[in-house]
């Protein structure tokens, strides 16, 4: 798999607008999001410590991780302030059939 190609990740009913979905493509954890109807994605590891932010909390237009409260954008991946050090990355999604497509190179 190259770093540059769209991979399928899930269907594209798997992810319910106001949910979000725990996924792998290769070593790289990725949060798929539905936010009002669009579908976005980011790194699924905190960058404070080690929790998946799909077992946090959607807030509106952020996502809560579950150890220390820390916040992100869902459309950008920016933190939102103490204990964050930094953002996590976001990554390109796309609807290709019934299928949800990442691209995480």
């Amino acid at each position: 798999m190259s770093e540059n190609e769209w991979v399928s990740v899930a269907d594209k009913g798997s992810v319910p607008e106001g949910e979000m979905k725990g996924v792998t493509v290769g070593s790289t954890e990725v949060a798929i999001y539905n936010l009002k109807g669009e579908l976005y994605a980011t790194d699924n590891l905190c960058t404070h410590a080690y929790a998946f932010l799909t077992d946090g909390w959607m807030d509106g237009e952020e996502v809560e991780c579950p150890l220390h409260a820390g916040r992100f954008e869902i459309k950008t991946g920016k933190g939102m302030g103490a204990p964050i050090p930094c953002d996590v990355k976001s990554f390109p999604v796309r609807i290709e059939g019934d299928k949800i497509q990442v691209k995480v190179g």
